[in-house]
């Protein structure tokens, strides 16, 4: 995977169809900006209030063959009170796809950079703990 193709934002404005009655924006809303596989460590830091600015920094941060880990950092701003925070992160594992819906080969990703070496690393260990969780379910399942 070519730098630059690796990293991606958007931001959105928080609207009163996406929040609950006390304004905080549904955890719900924000997962459904993407088609994923596996989502890991949602963690919602601070609510997001209705009229808030909310941009998705989302960086691919390791490749297999046909998936990828994602690493998303929430990051809202207020704009009356111009502040911006870190209020949510969460890795999705999404799985590359062709015209017939099968699964298609990635691009090897190439970390540039200490950090970007740094997120392979990490992402190469969740996956690890991924498929051992996985195997330990298929284990349990064939045993009921």
């Amino acid at each position: 995977m070519e730098p630059g193709n690796a990293q991606l934002s958007m931001t959105v404005l928080m609207t009163p169809d996406m929040a609950n009655f006390s304004g905080n924006v549904h955890g719900g809303t924000l997962l459904k900006y993407v088609v994923t596989l596996s989502v890991d460590q949602v963690i919602f830091r601070e609510p997001i209030h209705v009229g808030e600015l909310v941009t998705f920094l989302a960086s691919v941060n390791y490749t297999g063959n046909t998936s990828m880990e994602v690493g998303i950092k929430v990051v809202t701003e207020n704009i009356r009170e111009r502040s911006v925070r870190h209020t949510n992160s969460c890795f999705f594992t999404m799985v590359a796809v062709d015209d017939q819906r099968k699964p298609a080969a990635v691009p090897p990703l190439q970390p540039q950079n200490s950090e970007d070496k740094r997120r392979f690393m990490q992402a190469q260990q969740r996956r690890q703990i991924r498929q051992e969780l996985e195997k330990r379910y298929q284990e349990i399942k064939g045993d009921a």
